[in-house]
Protein backbone atom coordinates (compact mmCIF):
# COMPACT_ATOMS: atom_id res chain seq x y z
CA UNK A 1 0.00 0.00 0.00
CA UNK A 2 1.66 3.51 -0.78
CA UNK A 3 0.83 6.97 0.80
CA UNK A 4 1.64 10.07 -0.54
CA UNK A 5 3.78 12.47 0.96
CA UNK A 6 3.72 15.90 0.73
CA UNK A 7 6.10 17.40 -1.94
CA UNK A 8 7.73 19.87 0.66
CA UNK A 9 7.15 20.91 4.55
CA UNK A 10 5.89 19.57 7.29
CA UNK A 11 3.35 17.43 7.10
CA UNK A 12 -0.66 18.03 7.17
CA UNK A 13 -1.22 16.55 10.32
CA UNK A 14 1.29 19.37 12.04
CA UNK A 15 0.16 22.85 9.95
CA UNK A 16 -3.48 24.01 9.49
CA UNK A 17 -6.00 23.72 6.83
CA UNK A 18 -6.10 26.57 4.65
CA UNK A 19 -9.25 27.80 5.92
CA UNK A 20 -7.84 27.97 9.58
CA UNK A 21 -4.35 29.42 8.80
CA UNK A 22 -6.81 32.25 7.10
CA UNK A 23 -8.58 32.63 10.13
CA UNK A 24 -5.86 32.95 12.25
CA UNK A 25 -4.05 35.09 9.67
CA UNK A 26 -7.42 37.45 10.19
CA UNK A 27 -7.42 37.55 14.11
CA UNK A 28 -3.31 38.25 13.76
CA UNK A 29 -4.05 41.09 11.61
CA UNK A 30 -6.65 42.21 13.86
CA UNK A 31 -4.83 42.04 16.70
CA UNK A 32 -2.13 44.17 14.85
CA UNK A 33 -4.23 46.76 13.61
CA UNK A 34 -5.71 47.54 17.03
CA UNK A 35 -5.27 51.04 18.80
CA UNK A 36 -2.16 49.40 21.30
CA UNK A 37 -0.47 45.93 19.85
CA UNK A 38 1.29 44.32 22.22
CA UNK A 39 4.93 45.17 21.39
CA UNK A 40 6.72 42.42 23.12
CA UNK A 41 4.93 39.96 21.02
CA UNK A 42 4.90 41.93 17.65
CA UNK A 43 7.67 40.01 15.84
CA UNK A 44 6.50 36.66 16.77
CA UNK A 45 2.69 37.60 15.72
CA UNK A 46 4.52 38.83 12.42
CA UNK A 47 6.53 35.60 12.20
CA UNK A 48 3.72 33.65 12.43
CA UNK A 49 1.74 35.49 10.02
CA UNK A 50 4.97 34.88 7.62
CA UNK A 51 4.61 31.21 8.19
CA UNK A 52 0.41 30.96 7.68
CA UNK A 53 1.32 32.60 4.58
CA UNK A 54 3.64 30.35 3.31
CA UNK A 55 1.35 27.59 4.60
CA UNK A 56 -1.73 28.94 2.46
CA UNK A 57 0.63 29.30 -0.64
CA UNK A 58 1.82 25.38 -0.33
CA UNK A 59 -1.59 24.55 -0.26
CA UNK A 60 -2.81 26.74 -3.24
CA UNK A 61 -0.24 25.19 -5.07
CA UNK A 62 -0.73 21.69 -4.07
CA UNK A 63 -4.18 21.68 -4.89
CA UNK A 64 -3.56 23.57 -8.61
CA UNK A 65 -0.95 20.73 -9.28
CA UNK A 66 -3.59 18.27 -7.78
CA UNK A 67 -6.44 19.59 -10.57
CA UNK A 68 -4.41 19.62 -13.20
CA UNK A 69 -3.24 16.17 -12.95
CA UNK A 70 -7.02 15.20 -12.75
CA UNK A 71 -7.93 17.19 -15.33
CA UNK A 72 -4.86 15.85 -17.68
CA UNK A 73 -6.10 12.45 -16.91
CA UNK A 74 -9.73 13.08 -17.66
CA UNK A 75 -8.24 14.54 -21.26
CA UNK A 76 -6.21 11.49 -21.71
CA UNK A 77 -9.24 9.48 -20.95
CA UNK A 78 -11.12 11.00 -24.12
CA UNK A 79 -8.21 10.44 -26.28
CA UNK A 80 -8.02 6.99 -26.21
Amino acid sequence: MSTREPTSGPSDDTEPGYAAAIAELEQILEELEGEDPDVDVLASRVERAANLIEICRRRITNAGIQVERVVSALQSDTET
